[in-house]
C-alpha cells in the first residue's frame, strides 16, 4: 500500500510561471493590463477562435454569454443535469428557466435527441457541457440550434484542448466558456476565458467590468483618458495580469501536460479493461479527449459495496478520488424549485450513483499511477460479490 496520501489533483506550476508572476509584481501594472491582453491573444490563436475575453472564472464566461445575448426572464435554456451547479446557476442569474434533458449513456454528455424533445417556444439557448473532456455531439447541436434559431453555448470547463472531428473546442463562433481553476488542464489559480464571435465579445467585454466603456489600463496608460461611461449595470468579472502571467506559461506547456494525461489514461485503461466490476470512460471515433477527468463507473451488481464505500476504501489506501458530479436535479435548490425527482433523468442519476474520478493530473508519475491501479483493483477484488 502507498505510504503517503496521493491527492486527487495537484497543480503543475513551474519556475517559468513563478518568474513571470514576479516580473508582473515588479512591473507598474498588476491588474487587468498588457499581460491579460497578451494571454487573450495567445489563447485565441491557440484554439483558433475569432477572439477571447479573459475572466475571473468559467462561471463568469457562461453568465456573460447569456447576458450578452440578452437572454432573461420568460426565456428557457436547455442543459444537462450531469454538470457542476454553475452551468445551471447562470441560467437562474439571468432570470431564465432551467430546462434539463438527460445524457448519453456512454459519454454522459447532453443527449441531442433528449435536448430537442425538451425544446418549447420559450427556448432561447442550449448549453452543452463537454463532460470530463469528451466533446459533446457538436454537429447535431449546431444543426438543432440553427434550425430553431437558438444560441448554442459550450461549457468547456473540462475541454481544453479537446478536438471534435479535427476542430479544437473553442474554434467556432458560438460562445465557449473555459475554466482555469486550480484543478484544470491549464490553471491560473482562478480564472476563465470566453471565446465567441467578435460581435458577442464586443457586447460581453464592457459587461465584464461594470458596464464601463474603458478599463483602467486604457485610462491610465500614456495618452489614455480618465473619462468613461457606464452603459449597462455590468459585473466584476475581469482577470488580472498576475493570473494571466500563469496562463501565458501554462498555455505553452499544455501539449506536454496532455501527453502526460494520455499516458496515465492508457495505463488505467490497460489495467482495468479486464475487470468486470468497472465501466471505463469512452473516447468516440473522431474526437480527441482532453482527459480532464478519468471517470470510472462501478458495476454495483459485481460488488458488495457501493460507490461511497469504495471511495472510503481508496482513502484508506492513501489514494485520493472524487465524484463528478452530483446531478443538478438532486440538489435541494433545483429539486424544490422545479419539483424534480432523482428518477426524472435516469441515465444521469444512475451514473452519479456509480461514478468516481481517479487522479489524472500531469504531475502523476508512472509509480503513482501504479499505486492507484493497485488500490482500485484491491478494493474491487476484496469486495467482489
Amino acid at each position: 500500500m502507498r505510504s503517503e496520501y496521493l491527492p486527487f489533483c495537484r497543480h503543475a506550476i513551474g519556475e517559468e510561471e513563478i518568474a513571470e508572476v514576479v516580473d508582473t509584481l515588479r512591473s507598474a501594472w498588476i491588474t487587468t493590463g498588457p499581460k491579460t491582453r497578451r494571454f487573450e491573444e495567445e489563447f485565441a490563436g491557440y484554439v483558433g477562435a475569432p477572439g477571447a475575453l479573459a475572466l475571473s472564472s468559467c462561471t463568469a464566461a457562461l453568465h456573460l454569454a447569456l447576458a450578452a445575448a440578452r437572454i432573461g426572464p420568460g426565456d428557457e435554456v436547455v442543459t444537462t443535469p450531469f454538470t457542476f451547479a454553475a452551468t445551471a446557476n447562470v441560467i437562474e442569474h439571468v432570470g431564465a428557466r432551467v430546462v434539463l434533458a438527460d445524457v448519453e449513456p456512454d459519454t454522459l454528455n447532453l443527449d441531442p435527441a433528449a435536448a430537442e424533445a425538451a425544446l418549447t417556444p420559450r427556448t432561447r439557448a442550449i448549453i452543452v457541457v463537454h463532460y470530463a473532456g469528451h466533446p459533446a455531439e457538436l454537429d447535431a447541436f449546431t444543426a438543432l440550434a440553427a434550425a430553431r434559431g437558438l444560441l448554442l453555448v459550450e461549457d468547456a470547463a473540462h475541454a481544453l484542448p479537446a478536438r471534435y472531428h479535427g476542430r479544437l473546442v473553442g474554434s467556432g463562433t458560438n460562445p465557449v466558456a473555459f475554466s482555469f481553476y486550480a484543478t484544470k488542464n491549464l490553471t491560473t489559480g482562478e480564472g476563465g476565458m470566453l471565446t465567441a464571435a467578435t460581435e458577442l465579445l464586443e457586447a460581453a467585454r464592457p459587461l465584464a467590468l461594470h458596464g464601463m466603456t474603458s478599463d483602467a489600463w486604457r485610462r491610465y496608460e500614456r495618452g489614455g483618458s480618465w473619462a468613461y461611461e457606464v452603459r449597462s449595470p455590468g459585473f466584476k468579472y475581469n482577470m488580472g495580469d498576475i493570473q494571466a502571467s500563469l496562463g501565458l506559461w501554462q498555455l505553452r506547456k499544455l501539449t506536454a501536460f496532455q501527453e502526460r494525461r494520455r499516458r496515465i489514461v492508457a495505463l488505467y485503461n490497460e489495467a482495468f479493461a479486464a475487470e468486470d466490476a468497472f465501466e471505463l470512460p469512452v473516447a468516440r471515433p473522431g474526437i480527441e479527449h482532453a482527459w480532464h477527468l478519468y471517470p470510472l463507473r462501478l458495476r454495483l451488481d459485481a460488488l458488495r459495496i457501493d460507490r461511497d464505500a469504495f471511495l472510503r476504501e481508496l482513502a484508506e489506501r492513501n489514494i485520493g478520488a472524487s465524484v463528478h458530479f452530483i446531478p443538478i436535479h438532486v440538489h435541494p435548490y433545483y429539486r424544490d424549485r422545479y419539483g424534480w425527482r432523482p428518477e426524472d433523468f435516469p441515465v444521469a442519476y444512475d451514473a452519479f450513483r456509480r461514478i468516481l474520478s481517479l487522479p489524472v493530473d500531469p504531475r502523476l508519475e508512472d509509480a503513482d499511477a501504479a499505486d492507484v491501479i493497485e488500490a482500485v483493483l484491491d478494493v474491487a477484488r476484496t469486495y467482489r460479490r
